[in-house]
């Protein structure tokens, strides 16, 4: 089973400074049709006015991890971590059982513009932490960016999930085999692709479920990120 979720359909939110499309229901946009999928919480496509950003504000018991599409993001934290991250990093934050942080557009002129992604942990109250790696894309190839065990190099989250990441040429195709029983999610950032015959546009979604093989070809340039999930709780 595969259900797209197109990118009009998202929950939108402008605040003037931050301009967001949400996949799930958060904050002031609530379907109780989209409350996430399986593990996967929040998939948030925010864009971040120059010199602006979110205060210091908390979290708990969630997996963040923050992908950068174009420009920068600053972030600091109470445990004493910070940095500036951007194209071809990830930054992952474990909130555990509390953190503060903030996150800023550093750049006086250029937008921000990022994924922000939360995945609930396997376990609850665990200790806060964070991590920032560099794992820039390779073309035609699966990049691992997330996962349970830090495997080629991935950045570290407490979920048996995986975040994969890829840019394919016009043309170029690429598959991923799923367990039996896990859930995915495709997110496309840009370009045009077809998955087992669906048709997804930029920004676009798709729920995965009940499929063994995924099989994609991209129309045009195209990037977007897979999420393997563990089945359903």
């Amino acid at each position: 089973m595969i259900t797209v979720r197109h990118s009009n359909d998202r929950g939108f939110a402008d605040h003037g400074w931050l301009k967001a499309k949400h996949s799930f229901s958060f904050a002031d946009y609530y379907d109780p049709a989209e409350m996430g999928w399986g593990a996967l919480r929040v998939i948030n496509e925010d864009r971040v006015a120059p010199g602006k950003g979110f205060g210091t504000h908390g979290h708990r018991d969630m997996e963040i991890v923050t992908y950068i599409l174009s420009g920068a993001l600053e972030h600091k934290d109470n445990l004493g971590s910070g940095g500036i991250i951007k194209r071809g990093e990830v930054q992952r934050m474990s909130a555990g059982k509390g953190v503060m942080h903030s996150e800023f557009n550093p750049s006086p002129t250029e937008e921000t513009h990022l994924l922000q992604i939360w995945i609930e942990p396997a376990q609850r109250g665990t200790a806060a932490s964070y991590e920032q790696q560099v794992l820039a894309l390779e073309p035609g190839t699966w990049r691992l960016i997330a996962s349970p065990d830090g495997a080629q190099g991935s950045t570290t989250i407490g979920q048996d999930a995986r975040i994969l990441a890829t840019v394919l040429g016009a043309g170029e195709a690429i598959s991923h085999r799923l367990a039996k029983g896990r859930l995915a999610y495709v997110q496309l950032t840009y370009g045009q692709l077809d998955l087992n015959g669906k048709k997804l546009s930029a920004g676009d979604g798709a729920k995965i479920a009940d499929e063994s093989e995924l099989q994609f070809l991209a129309g045009e340039e195209t990037e977007f990120l897979l999420f393997d999930l563990p089945p359903q709780a």
